[in-house]
Protein backbone atom coordinates (compact mmCIF):
# COMPACT_ATOMS: atom_id res chain seq x y z
CA UNK A 1 0.00 0.00 0.00
CA UNK A 2 1.68 3.85 -0.87
CA UNK A 3 2.13 5.93 1.85
CA UNK A 4 -0.74 8.05 0.31
CA UNK A 5 -3.35 5.08 0.41
CA UNK A 6 -2.43 4.84 3.90
CA UNK A 7 -2.45 8.35 5.28
CA UNK A 8 -6.32 7.47 3.91
CA UNK A 9 -7.08 4.77 5.60
CA UNK A 10 -5.78 6.33 8.38
CA UNK A 11 -7.93 9.68 8.06
CA UNK A 12 -10.68 7.47 7.19
CA UNK A 13 -10.71 5.47 10.12
CA UNK A 14 -10.24 8.23 12.11
CA UNK A 15 -13.55 10.18 10.89
CA UNK A 16 -15.04 7.23 11.48
CA UNK A 17 -13.91 6.92 15.45
CA UNK A 18 -14.66 11.13 15.33
CA UNK A 19 -18.24 10.26 14.04
CA UNK A 20 -18.89 7.65 16.70
CA UNK A 21 -17.60 10.15 19.33
CA UNK A 22 -20.11 12.52 18.55
CA UNK A 23 -23.01 10.24 18.08
CA UNK A 24 -21.91 8.74 21.91
CA UNK A 25 -22.11 12.30 22.77
CA UNK A 26 -24.69 12.62 26.22
CA UNK A 27 -27.99 14.93 24.70
CA UNK A 28 -29.45 17.60 27.21
CA UNK A 29 -32.14 19.95 27.66
CA UNK A 30 -31.98 22.60 30.38
CA UNK A 31 -32.11 21.37 33.69
CA UNK A 32 -29.60 17.93 33.08
CA UNK A 33 -26.08 17.19 32.86
CA UNK A 34 -23.34 15.22 33.24
CA UNK A 35 -23.57 15.79 36.89
CA UNK A 36 -27.11 16.88 37.66
CA UNK A 37 -30.86 16.62 36.72
CA UNK A 38 -33.44 19.11 38.10
CA UNK A 39 -36.77 18.82 37.86
CA UNK A 40 -39.59 20.52 39.61
CA UNK A 41 -42.91 20.74 41.45
CA UNK A 42 -45.36 22.47 44.04
CA UNK A 43 -47.24 21.22 47.00
CA UNK A 44 -49.77 22.87 49.26
CA UNK A 45 -47.07 23.46 52.29
CA UNK A 46 -49.66 25.92 53.44
CA UNK A 47 -53.26 26.04 53.33
CA UNK A 48 -56.35 23.76 53.74
CA UNK A 49 -54.81 20.55 51.94
CA UNK A 50 -51.48 20.58 53.50
CA UNK A 51 -51.40 17.72 54.85
CA UNK A 52 -50.74 16.29 51.30
CA UNK A 53 -47.42 18.63 50.80
CA UNK A 54 -45.95 15.57 52.61
CA UNK A 55 -45.54 14.07 49.48
CA UNK A 56 -43.32 16.47 48.51
CA UNK A 57 -41.33 16.19 51.80
CA UNK A 58 -40.91 12.37 51.01
CA UNK A 59 -39.78 12.41 47.52
CA UNK A 60 -36.98 15.26 48.53
CA UNK A 61 -35.73 12.23 50.97
CA UNK A 62 -35.99 9.39 48.46
CA UNK A 63 -33.93 11.52 46.35
CA UNK A 64 -31.68 12.32 48.69
CA UNK A 65 -31.36 8.23 49.13
CA UNK A 66 -30.65 7.72 45.70
CA UNK A 67 -27.92 10.42 45.78
CA UNK A 68 -26.26 9.34 48.51
CA UNK A 69 -26.14 5.73 46.15
CA UNK A 70 -24.38 7.90 43.29
CA UNK A 71 -27.73 8.61 41.93
CA UNK A 72 -29.03 8.09 38.54
CA UNK A 73 -26.08 6.85 35.73
CA UNK A 74 -24.02 8.75 37.86
CA UNK A 75 -26.00 11.91 38.21
CA UNK A 76 -27.62 13.44 41.55
CA UNK A 77 -31.25 14.70 41.27
CA UNK A 78 -31.98 17.98 42.47
CA UNK A 79 -35.91 18.66 43.61
CA UNK A 80 -36.98 22.31 43.54
CA UNK A 81 -40.47 22.06 45.29
CA UNK A 82 -42.32 25.36 46.45
CA UNK A 83 -45.42 25.90 47.78
CA UNK A 84 -48.83 26.49 45.78
CA UNK A 85 -50.63 26.90 48.79
CA UNK A 86 -53.69 24.67 46.72
CA UNK A 87 -54.12 28.13 44.66
CA UNK A 88 -54.34 27.84 41.28
CA UNK A 89 -52.44 31.54 40.34
CA UNK A 90 -49.74 30.34 42.54
CA UNK A 91 -49.26 27.16 41.04
CA UNK A 92 -48.68 29.06 37.39
CA UNK A 93 -46.50 31.44 38.83
CA UNK A 94 -44.30 28.53 40.62
CA UNK A 95 -44.18 27.02 37.98
CA UNK A 96 -42.90 29.72 34.97
CA UNK A 97 -40.41 30.35 37.58
CA UNK A 98 -39.46 26.43 37.72
CA UNK A 99 -39.35 26.42 34.15
CA UNK A 100 -38.07 30.03 32.80
CA UNK A 101 -35.48 30.99 35.49
CA UNK A 102 -34.75 27.57 37.20
CA UNK A 103 -34.78 25.68 33.82
CA UNK A 104 -35.92 22.50 35.30
CA UNK A 105 -35.78 19.56 33.00
CA UNK A 106 -38.95 18.34 33.58
CA UNK A 107 -41.83 19.14 36.29
CA UNK A 108 -42.63 15.38 37.89
CA UNK A 109 -45.19 15.38 41.06
CA UNK A 110 -47.13 18.24 41.58
CA UNK A 111 -50.23 18.15 43.69
CA UNK A 112 -53.87 18.61 42.71
CA UNK A 113 -56.38 18.74 40.19
CA UNK A 114 -57.30 22.49 39.99
CA UNK A 115 -53.47 23.35 40.07
CA UNK A 116 -52.20 21.51 37.70
CA UNK A 117 -55.43 22.29 35.32
CA UNK A 118 -54.07 25.80 35.60
CA UNK A 119 -50.85 24.76 33.87
CA UNK A 120 -51.31 21.77 31.36
CA UNK A 121 -51.55 24.27 28.47
CA UNK A 122 -48.29 26.30 29.41
CA UNK A 123 -46.79 22.97 30.42
CA UNK A 124 -47.32 21.59 26.70
CA UNK A 125 -46.79 25.09 24.86
CA UNK A 126 -43.34 25.39 26.21
CA UNK A 127 -42.95 21.48 25.62
CA UNK A 128 -41.78 20.68 29.69
CA UNK A 129 -42.89 17.40 30.84
CA UNK A 130 -45.53 17.34 33.79
CA UNK A 131 -45.77 13.77 34.73
CA UNK A 132 -46.60 11.62 37.26
CA UNK A 133 -48.45 14.40 38.64
CA UNK A 134 -50.81 13.74 42.27
CA UNK A 135 -53.85 13.44 40.98
CA UNK A 136 -56.50 10.80 39.61
CA UNK A 137 -58.43 13.13 37.27
CA UNK A 138 -59.24 11.22 34.45
CA UNK A 139 -58.57 14.22 32.19
CA UNK A 140 -54.73 13.79 32.36
CA UNK A 141 -54.91 10.18 30.25
CA UNK A 142 -58.15 11.42 28.47
CA UNK A 143 -56.07 13.10 25.42
CA UNK A 144 -52.05 12.26 24.95
CA UNK A 145 -52.85 13.41 21.46
CA UNK A 146 -53.72 16.65 22.72
CA UNK A 147 -51.96 17.12 25.66
CA UNK A 148 -48.70 15.31 25.03
CA UNK A 149 -46.08 16.46 27.73
CA UNK A 150 -48.82 15.95 30.85
CA UNK A 151 -49.37 12.81 32.34
CA UNK A 152 -50.70 11.33 35.46
CA UNK A 153 -49.46 9.06 37.83
CA UNK A 154 -52.94 7.53 40.18
CA UNK A 155 -55.84 4.97 39.18
CA UNK A 156 -58.11 8.11 37.60
CA UNK A 157 -61.02 9.02 40.19
CA UNK A 158 -63.09 8.75 37.37
CA UNK A 159 -62.36 5.09 36.82
CA UNK A 160 -62.65 4.92 40.80
CA UNK A 161 -66.17 5.90 40.91
CA UNK A 162 -67.21 3.62 38.39
CA UNK A 163 -66.10 0.48 40.04
CA UNK A 164 -68.14 1.87 43.38
CA UNK A 165 -71.01 2.34 40.92
CA UNK A 166 -71.30 -1.06 39.38
CA UNK A 167 -71.13 -2.75 42.72
CA UNK A 168 -74.25 -0.60 44.10
CA UNK A 169 -76.42 -2.11 41.26
CA UNK A 170 -74.58 -5.54 41.67
CA UNK A 171 -74.96 -5.98 45.52
CA UNK A 172 -77.64 -3.21 47.11
CA UNK A 173 -81.15 -3.72 46.73
CA UNK A 174 -83.32 -1.23 46.56
CA UNK A 175 -80.37 1.62 46.88
CA UNK A 176 -81.15 5.08 48.08
CA UNK A 177 -77.84 6.79 47.21
CA UNK A 178 -76.55 10.06 49.01
CA UNK A 179 -73.26 11.92 47.55
CA UNK A 180 -71.19 13.93 49.63
CA UNK A 181 -68.56 15.41 47.16
CA UNK A 182 -66.02 18.22 47.47
CA UNK A 183 -66.74 21.12 44.89
CA UNK A 184 -63.84 20.84 42.35
CA UNK A 185 -62.87 18.66 39.63
CA UNK A 186 -61.29 16.36 42.41
CA UNK A 187 -65.16 14.98 44.10
CA UNK A 188 -66.85 15.71 40.26
CA UNK A 189 -64.50 13.35 38.81
CA UNK A 190 -65.81 10.75 41.04
CA UNK A 191 -69.41 11.44 40.97
CA UNK A 192 -69.23 11.51 37.08
CA UNK A 193 -67.76 7.87 37.17
CA UNK A 194 -69.86 6.91 39.89
CA UNK A 195 -72.99 7.96 37.75
CA UNK A 196 -71.64 6.19 35.21
CA UNK A 197 -71.12 2.96 37.00
CA UNK A 198 -74.78 3.28 38.32
CA UNK A 199 -75.45 3.22 34.89
CA UNK A 200 -78.94 4.80 33.16
CA UNK A 201 -80.92 4.30 36.22
CA UNK A 202 -78.48 7.10 38.32
CA UNK A 203 -80.89 9.97 38.43
CA UNK A 204 -83.68 7.92 39.80
CA UNK A 205 -80.95 5.90 42.56
CA UNK A 206 -79.18 9.05 43.65
CA UNK A 207 -81.96 10.87 46.09
CA UNK A 208 -79.43 13.73 47.17
CA UNK A 209 -75.96 15.28 46.17
CA UNK A 210 -74.85 17.50 48.48
CA UNK A 211 -71.15 19.30 48.24
CA UNK A 212 -68.83 21.26 50.08
CA UNK A 213 -65.69 23.94 50.22
CA UNK A 214 -62.02 22.92 50.68
CA UNK A 215 -62.17 25.86 52.87
CA UNK A 216 -65.58 24.70 54.94
CA UNK A 217 -64.64 24.07 58.94
CA UNK A 218 -67.11 21.06 58.78
CA UNK A 219 -69.38 19.34 57.17
CA UNK A 220 -72.21 18.28 59.54
CA UNK A 221 -74.53 20.15 58.15
CA UNK A 222 -74.66 18.32 54.69
CA UNK A 223 -74.44 14.85 56.78
CA UNK A 224 -77.67 16.33 58.33
CA UNK A 225 -79.45 16.76 55.31
CA UNK A 226 -78.19 13.47 53.66
CA UNK A 227 -79.76 11.72 56.41
CA UNK A 228 -82.78 13.62 55.92
CA UNK A 229 -83.33 12.44 52.68
CA UNK A 230 -83.70 8.98 53.44
CA UNK A 231 -80.88 7.42 51.44
CA UNK A 232 -79.50 4.46 52.57
CA UNK A 233 -76.02 3.81 50.98
CA UNK A 234 -73.24 7.11 51.34
CA UNK A 235 -71.09 7.52 48.80
CA UNK A 236 -68.44 9.94 50.05
CA UNK A 237 -65.62 11.89 47.39
CA UNK A 238 -64.10 13.61 50.08
CA UNK A 239 -60.60 14.62 51.08
CA UNK A 240 -59.36 13.45 54.25
CA UNK A 241 -60.69 15.94 57.01
CA UNK A 242 -64.06 16.02 55.45
CA UNK A 243 -64.22 11.90 55.12
CA UNK A 244 -63.27 11.53 59.07
CA UNK A 245 -65.65 14.26 59.73
CA UNK A 246 -68.48 12.81 57.79
CA UNK A 247 -67.91 9.23 59.25
CA UNK A 248 -67.81 10.50 62.33
CA UNK A 249 -70.80 12.79 62.38
CA UNK A 250 -73.50 10.17 60.35
CA UNK A 251 -72.61 7.61 63.38
CA UNK A 252 -73.18 9.94 65.40
CA UNK A 253 -76.35 10.93 64.14
CA UNK A 254 -77.31 7.38 63.78
CA UNK A 255 -77.41 7.22 60.52
CA UNK A 256 -75.84 3.77 59.42
CA UNK A 257 -75.82 3.44 55.74
CA UNK A 258 -73.66 1.37 53.34
CA UNK A 259 -70.26 4.12 53.01
CA UNK A 260 -68.00 3.95 50.08
CA UNK A 261 -65.18 5.84 50.71
CA UNK A 262 -63.08 7.17 47.94
CA UNK A 263 -59.62 5.16 47.93
CA UNK A 264 -57.54 8.76 48.31
CA UNK A 265 -59.14 9.20 51.95
CA UNK A 266 -59.33 5.77 53.59
CA UNK A 267 -55.96 5.74 55.48
CA UNK A 268 -56.54 3.81 58.79
CA UNK A 269 -54.12 6.09 60.20
CA UNK A 270 -55.27 9.68 58.99
CA UNK A 271 -58.79 9.30 58.14
CA UNK A 272 -60.38 6.33 60.18
CA UNK A 273 -58.83 6.33 63.25
CA UNK A 274 -59.75 10.32 63.82
CA UNK A 275 -63.34 9.44 63.17
CA UNK A 276 -63.45 5.82 65.08
CA UNK A 277 -62.34 2.73 64.30
CA UNK A 278 -65.52 1.41 65.57
CA UNK A 279 -67.72 4.17 63.22
CA UNK A 280 -65.42 3.04 60.32
CA UNK A 281 -66.65 -0.53 60.46
CA UNK A 282 -68.19 -1.91 57.11
CA UNK A 283 -67.08 0.99 54.49
CA UNK A 284 -66.01 -0.39 51.43
CA UNK A 285 -63.44 1.49 49.43
CA UNK A 286 -60.37 0.75 46.52
CA UNK A 287 -56.87 -0.09 47.76
CA UNK A 288 -53.93 -0.37 44.63
CA UNK A 289 -51.08 0.89 47.92
CA UNK A 290 -50.12 -1.29 51.29
CA UNK A 291 -51.59 0.59 54.22
CA UNK A 292 -48.62 0.47 56.78
CA UNK A 293 -50.65 0.43 59.34
CA UNK A 294 -52.85 -2.01 58.74
CA UNK A 295 -52.03 -5.67 60.37
CA UNK A 296 -52.24 -7.97 57.51
CA UNK A 297 -48.69 -6.36 56.01
CA UNK A 298 -46.75 -6.07 59.33
CA UNK A 299 -44.57 -8.84 58.13
CA UNK A 300 -44.48 -7.70 54.51
CA UNK A 301 -41.31 -7.01 52.31
CA UNK A 302 -41.86 -4.02 51.06
CA UNK A 303 -43.42 -1.88 54.00
CA UNK A 304 -40.03 -3.15 55.89
CA UNK A 305 -37.95 -1.25 53.63
CA UNK A 306 -39.99 1.41 53.72
CA UNK A 307 -39.82 1.64 57.79
CA UNK A 308 -35.95 1.49 57.57
CA UNK A 309 -36.10 4.26 54.68
CA UNK A 310 -38.41 6.72 56.47
CA UNK A 311 -36.53 5.92 60.51
CA UNK A 312 -32.82 7.24 58.04
CA UNK A 313 -33.84 9.74 55.51
CA UNK A 314 -37.30 11.22 56.73
CA UNK A 315 -37.81 10.74 60.20
CA UNK A 316 -40.41 13.69 60.83
CA UNK A 317 -42.71 11.88 58.50
CA UNK A 318 -45.83 9.93 59.73
CA UNK A 319 -45.00 6.58 58.91
CA UNK A 320 -48.82 5.25 58.60
CA UNK A 321 -49.49 8.30 56.45
CA UNK A 322 -50.02 6.34 53.27
CA UNK A 323 -49.54 9.74 51.05
CA UNK A 324 -46.04 9.25 51.92
CA UNK A 325 -46.10 5.72 50.26
CA UNK A 326 -47.39 7.25 46.94
CA UNK A 327 -44.67 9.93 47.15
CA UNK A 328 -41.78 7.37 47.20
CA UNK A 329 -43.83 5.31 44.45
CA UNK A 330 -44.22 8.52 42.02
CA UNK A 331 -40.17 9.16 42.88
CA UNK A 332 -39.51 5.44 41.94
CA UNK A 333 -41.73 5.85 38.74
CA UNK A 334 -39.34 8.76 37.76
CA UNK A 335 -36.16 7.36 38.71
CA UNK A 336 -36.99 4.34 36.08
CA UNK A 337 -38.01 6.76 33.60
CA UNK A 338 -34.21 8.23 33.84
CA UNK A 339 -32.75 4.84 33.89
CA UNK A 340 -34.59 4.26 30.45
CA UNK A 341 -33.27 7.57 29.36
CA UNK A 342 -30.04 6.97 29.89
CA UNK A 343 -27.64 9.74 28.53
CA UNK A 344 -30.58 11.07 26.38
CA UNK A 345 -31.60 13.44 28.72
CA UNK A 346 -33.65 15.49 25.96
CA UNK A 347 -37.10 16.72 27.16
CA UNK A 348 -38.85 14.87 24.50
CA UNK A 349 -36.85 11.77 25.32
CA UNK A 350 -38.35 12.04 28.66
CA UNK A 351 -41.46 12.16 27.49
CA UNK A 352 -41.06 9.32 24.91
CA UNK A 353 -39.51 6.90 27.93
CA UNK A 354 -42.81 8.09 30.74
CA UNK A 355 -45.12 6.82 27.99
CA UNK A 356 -43.06 3.68 27.80
CA UNK A 357 -43.11 2.18 31.14
CA UNK A 358 -44.16 -1.86 31.36
CA UNK A 359 -44.88 -4.19 33.77
CA UNK A 360 -43.45 -2.01 36.69
CA UNK A 361 -43.58 -3.29 39.94
CA UNK A 362 -43.00 -1.31 42.85
CA UNK A 363 -42.34 -2.33 46.28
CA UNK A 364 -45.57 -0.70 48.17
CA UNK A 365 -47.85 -1.30 45.88
CA UNK A 366 -50.84 -4.58 46.26
CA UNK A 367 -49.57 -7.85 44.80
CA UNK A 368 -50.68 -8.08 40.94
CA UNK A 369 -50.79 -4.31 40.29
CA UNK A 370 -47.95 -3.22 37.94
CA UNK A 371 -47.48 -0.09 36.21
CA UNK A 372 -47.56 0.64 32.42
CA UNK A 373 -48.03 3.22 29.51
CA UNK A 374 -47.59 3.35 26.06
CA UNK A 375 -48.30 6.48 23.18
CA UNK A 376 -51.99 6.36 23.63
CA UNK A 377 -52.07 5.26 28.04
CA UNK A 378 -50.96 7.83 29.96
CA UNK A 379 -52.30 6.26 33.12
CA UNK A 380 -49.88 4.15 34.82
CA UNK A 381 -51.87 2.78 37.44
CA UNK A 382 -55.11 1.13 36.19
CA UNK A 383 -55.84 -1.31 38.78
CA UNK A 384 -57.50 -1.54 41.97
CA UNK A 385 -59.03 -3.90 44.55
CA UNK A 386 -62.38 -3.30 46.57
CA UNK A 387 -61.93 -3.67 50.35
CA UNK A 388 -64.03 -3.68 53.19
CA UNK A 389 -63.09 -2.68 56.78
CA UNK A 390 -63.95 -4.80 59.72
CA UNK A 391 -62.65 -2.24 62.19
CA UNK A 392 -58.84 -3.32 62.40
CA UNK A 393 -58.12 -3.63 58.55
CA UNK A 394 -59.22 -2.95 55.49
CA UNK A 395 -59.83 -6.77 53.53
CA UNK A 396 -59.32 -7.02 50.08
CA UNK A 397 -62.63 -8.93 48.26
CA UNK A 398 -63.13 -9.90 44.60
CA UNK A 399 -60.03 -9.93 42.09
CA UNK A 400 -57.93 -6.74 40.67
CA UNK A 401 -60.24 -4.60 38.64
CA UNK A 402 -60.27 -1.62 36.10
CA UNK A 403 -63.40 0.57 36.43
CA UNK A 404 -62.18 1.40 32.30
Amino acid sequence: MSRQSSNAVILAIALILCGGAALAQNKYDPGASDTEIVIGQTNPYSGPLSSYSTQGRVQAAYYAMINDRGGVNGRKIKLISLDDGYSPPRTVEQHRKMVEEDNVLAIVGTMGTPTNSAIIKYMNAKQVPQIFIATGASKWGANPAEFPWTMGWYPTYRNEGVIYGKYVVGNIKDAKIAVLYQNDDYGKDFVNGFKHGLGADAGKLIVKEVTYEVSDPTVDSQIVTLKDSGANVFFSAATNKVAAQAIRKAYDIDWHPRQFLVNNASSIATVLTPAGLDKSVGIISTAYIKDPSDPQFANDEGIAWYREFMQKYYPQGDINDPQNEIGISIAQTWVQVLKQAGNDLTRDNIRKQAANIQELQLPLLLPGIKLNTSATNYCPVTQQQLTKFDGKSWVRFGGVLSGS
